[in-house]
C-alpha cells in the first residue's frame, strides 16, 4: 500500500494544529492524523504554509454537456485544471446547459462527461417551468429570472407552480425578479438594468417559497447588503437557508470601476455602487452571516465579453483570493477553512458516492484526502499566460494577491503549482 505523508500546520474550521496526516493513495482516504514525531517524513515541503482541507467551489459553470456546443468556452477537464491551479479540489456544477440535466437520463449522461474532470464534481439538477424532481437525490438550481440558457422563469406564479413538485428538496436560487428586470430593461447601463431591488424582491420571494415548501434553500451570489440581512434574519427565525457570495462582489464595486474594465466585469447580479456595503458584506462573510465563498465561475470568451455577455471566470484565482481576505480583511485561517472547505463539504457530502468516505471539508480520519496548501507570504500576480481556464482571461489580471497556492492534493495525488 502506498501512503502519502504530509506534515505541517493543518487548518480546520474549528482549530489548527501542527501534525502529520497519512493518506492511502489507493483509496484516497485519510487514514491517520497525529502529532508529528521524529524526523520529518513529509513528501512535500510545507514550511511557512497553511494546509487546508481541500477547497470546494459550489457554484461553477463548466459549460460541457452531451451536445458539446459550449465546449469552446470550457470543458470539465479544463475547468478542473483551473480549479487545481486555484486550490479547488472539488466543485458543484450548474445545470443551465443547452442539454440541461432535467431528467434522470440527461443527468446521468452529463455525470459521465463530468468524469473527465481531475477533481470530483457534483452536478446540480435543473428546474424549469415543466420539470419534475429526479428519481434520486441531487441538489437543484432555479433561475428566477432570465440568465444564460433557457432554464428560467418569467413570473412568480410560474415559479410557484413548478416548485410545488419539489417539496423538501435542496434548492439553490439565482435571485433576480423577472418582473422588476423587465421594468428596468431600457436603462442606460447594465447596473441600472439590474438594480439592487431586483435581488431584494427575489430574495424575499425565495424565502417565502423555502418556508412554504419546506425546502433546504441556498441563495446564490448575494450582492446586496439588504438581501443578506433578510437572509440572516430568516436564519434567526429558523428558516433553513444559507447564502453564497462571489469574489467579484467582494473585490469590485461599480463606483470605482473604470470604463475600460466595466465590460469585463459585467455580471448577473450586477456589481453594486456602494463601497461601504461591499465592506460590510466582507465582514459578514468573516463573521458567519454569509456561508460560502463561491465563484459563479462563468468562462465566456473574450469575444463574447466584448459583445456584452455577463459572467467572469474565477477558478484559477480562488485560493490566492482567500489570501487577500486574510491579509487585508482580518480573516483567520479557520475562517477560510469554514467558508471554503467545511461549509462547501457539508453542502455536497450527502450526494457523494461511497468511495469518498465521509466526504470533503475536514482533516480527519475517514474523510477524503484532499488538501489546499497555501503560502500566505508568496505573492502571486495574475497573468493571462498562467491561467488554465479555457476562456483564457481573468478579471484579476495584473492584480497581485498576497499569497499563492503551492500544492493542490486530490485524493492523495499531489499537483504542484510551482
Amino acid at each position: 500500500m502506498s501512503t502519502l505523508i504530509l506534515e505541517g500546520k493543518f487548518i480546520n474550521h474549528d482549530g489548527e494544529f501542527e501534525g502529520r496526516v497519512e493518506i492511502n493513495r489507493e483509496t484516497g482516504l485519510i487514514e491517520h492524523v497525529s502529532r508529528a514525531q521524529g524526523p520529518s517524513k513529509s513528501e512535500i515541503d510545507t514550511a511557512g504554509c497553511f494546509i487546508f482541507p481541500g477547497f470546494g467551489d459550489i457554484h461553477v459553470h463548466a459549460r460541457e454537456d452531451a451536445g458539446g456546443t459550449q465546449s469552446y468556452k470550457e470543458t470539465f477537464r479544463t475547468a478542473s485544471e483551473a480549479a487545481i491551479r486555484g486550490g479547488v479540489t472539488f466543485f458543484a456544477e450548474m445545470p443551465n446547459n443547452p442539454m440541461a440535466p432535467i431528467t434522470d437520463e440527461r443527468y446521468r449522461e452529463k455525470e459521465k462527461i463530468a468524469g473527465r474532470s481531475l477533481v470530483p464534481v457534483i452536478l446540480y439538477g435543473g428546474i424549469g417551468p415543466k420539470t419534475k424532481p429526479l428519481s434520486f437525490p441531487v441538489p437543484y438550481k432555479v433561475f428566477m429570472g432570465p440568465s444564460v440558457g433557457d432554464l428560467f422563469f418569467t413570473s412568480q406564479e410560474e415559479l410557484t407552480a413548478s416548485l410545488a413538485h419539489y417539496r423538501g428538496q435542496n434548492i439553490s436560487f439565482h435571485c433576480e425578479d423577472p418582473v422588476a428586470l423587465k421594468a428596468h430593461e431600457h436603462e442606460s447601463t447594465h447596473e441600472l438594468r439590474r438594480p439592487p431591488e431586483t435581488e431584494v424582491i427575489a430574495v424575499d420571494f425565495a424565502l417565502t417559497l423555502i418556508q412554504k415548501y419546506e425546502l433546504k434553500g441556498k441563495i446564490c451570489h448575494a450582492s446586496t447588503l439588504s438581501a443578506v440581512r433578510k437572509i440572516i434574519e430568516a436564519k434567526q427565525r429558523g428558516v433553513p437557508v444559507t447564502c453564497e457570495i462571489a469574489p467579484h462582489h467582494l473585490y469590485f464595486d461599480a463606483a470605482s470601476v473604470s470604463d475600460e474594465k466595466r465590460r469585463w466585469l459585467q455580471v448577473n447580479p450586477a456589481l453594486r455602487t456602494n463601497p461601504a456595503d461591499r465592506k460590510a458584506l466582507i465582514e459578514l462573510l468573516r463573521t458567519g452571516g454569509i456561508d460560502f465563498l463561491a465563484t459563479d465561475h462563468a468562462p465566456h470568451t473574450r469575444e463574447e465579453k466584448m459583445k456584452g455577455t455577463s459572467g467572469m471566470p474565477h477558478l484559477d484565482t480562488y485560493g490566492p483570493f482567500t489570501t487577500w481576505l486574510m491579509r487585508e480583511h482580518g480573516f483567520a485561517p479557520c475562517d477560510i477553512a469554514r467558508i471554503s472547505a467545511f461549509n462547501p463539504g457539508n453542502f455536497v457530502n450527502p450526494y457523494l458516492p461511497k468511495k469518498y468516505g465521509n466526504g470533503f471539508g475536514v482533516i480527519k480520519e475517514g474523510y477524503y484526502g484532499s488538501f489546499t496548501v497555501i503560502d500566505p507570504d508568496r505573492p502571486m500576480t495574475v497573468r493571462r499566460e498562467d491561467l488554465k481556464t479555457k476562456c483564457g482571461w481573468s478579471p484579476f489580471e495584473g492584480i497581485t494577491f498576497p499569497g499563492s497556492v503551492i500544492h493542490s492534493i486530490v485524493g492523495g495525488k499531489v499537483y504542484n503549482n510551482f
